[in-house]
């Protein structure tokens, strides 16, 4: 089974940036971030796809947002820059998608999450 742990959470005003990590077990060729805001639904972010690089973006974080992929390290990771209230979510790392490689897949293997909170 694969493991996922991310990190780099935490409090930031509104316009700010914070960078999320997602340490995995073991190399998997499709990753990527989910959100969970307090009250709704769990929503794809982005997602990756190690051959060749592809990337798919939510439109709500499109040129805000950069998904990227250490492989050597088999660590993934979300850029996130000019953060509005909305973004505060639980943020999820997902490894392994069952179908093609999108933010609307779902995934096999899930991690713990991390808080991002943004103020106004």
């Amino acid at each position: 089974a694969q493991v996922l742990v991310e990190s780099g959470g935490g409090s930031v005003q509104a316009g700010g940036s914070l960078k999320l990590s997602c340490a995995a077990s073991a190399y998997t060729n499709c990753m990527g971030w989910f959100r969970q805001p307090p009250g709704k639904e769990r929503e794809g972010v982005a997602t990756i796809y190690a051959p060749g690089g592809v990337t798919y973006y939510a439109d709500s974080v499109k040129g805000r947002f950069t998904i990227s992929q250490d492989k050597n390290k088999n660590t993934l990771y979300l850029q996130m820059s000019s953060l509005e209230p909305e973004d505060s979510a639980m943020y999820y790392c997902a490894a392994s998608s069952y179908g093609a490689c999108r933010p609307s897949s779902d995934f096999r293997y899930w991690g713990q999450g991390t808080q991002v909170t943004v103020s106004s």
